[in-house]
């Protein structure tokens, strides 16, 4: 009869030998893909040597000293909060991802890893080759570099709005000091420059900034980096106390 507990277990173990034989397949292609994916894009070798020639063609520093601990946190809690533990990509924004090559739109999701492949090596033509040429020299890049020299390369060659490029002169341009020397709300306003640096420039666009600097604030309380209260302390600062009078270090 249809109903005997035997035909259900039947049934049972052929639908999972066959999801399973689907995953297994499915992890197999990914794996294949993703090997001929690595092998068709560029080493990234010469990372750090294009780095500094981009650097010194907008005469900033390179290297530069290490990464202030607060501009680093702030950058990642509002970038790539998963910086230290993915492999390159974020495998939780791949959903992300294909929305976005489906419709053309820009959905987020790019790591770091990604972000810093883009500023050294540029993209491919056409929104899948875009987003698959930055994840697997994503991936290379996590995997030949120290996550110093990830954010020292990041660090140096973004722009941040009003012709600073690199974060020691926009530091010393905005604020009127070196990195290591900026408060919670000064980092968090650099770091809320690198996605869209002229939109939110703070001598230009205070109230922009303000709000961008706002969100990089709520990112670092939610990552547990600032309290609640710290939070709350660093966004009572007007933005223009945190502006330097006298532009430069």
């Amino acid at each position: 009869m249809a109903g005997r507990p035997g035909s259900r277990s039947g049934r049972r173990r052929r639908w999972l030998r066959r999801a399973a034989q689907t995953v297994l397949t499915l992890f197999a292609v990914l794996v294949l893909a993703t090997a001929a994916l690595l092998l068709a894009t560029p080493s990234v070798g010469n990372a750090w040597s294009l780095a500094r020639a981009q650097a010194r063609s907008h005469h900033a520093p390179f290297p530069g000293p290490p990464v202030a601990a607060r501009f680093a946190a702030a950058l990642i809690s509002t970038e790539d909060h998963r910086f230290d533990s993915e492999p390159g990509f974020d495998p939780f924004a791949l959903p992300r991802v294909a929305l976005s090559v489906l419709t053309g739109k820009d959905q987020g999701g790019a790591t770091l890893y990604q972000q810093l492949a883009k500023l050294l090596y540029g993209t491919h033509h056409g929104r899948v080759m875009v987003e698959l040429y930055e994840v697997a020299l994503g991936i290379k890049l996590k995997f030949s570099y120290s996550r110093e020299q990830i954010l020292r390369m990041y660090a140096d060659v973004a722009y941040f709005g009003h012709g600073y490029y690199g974060v020691d002169r926009a530091s010393c341009g905005y604020f009127g000091r070196p990195p290591d020397r900026l408060s919670w709300p000064q980092s968090a306003v650099l770091a809320g420059l690198v996605q869209a640096p002229s939109d939110y420039d703070p001598i230009e666009h205070p109230a922009l900034a303000r709000s961008r600097e706002g969100h990089v604030i709520s990112r670092l309380v939610a990552t547990g980096v600032l309290t609640p209260a710290q939070g709350a302390a660093a966004l009572a600062v007007p933005m223009d106390r945190l502006l330097a009078r006298a532009r430069g270090c």
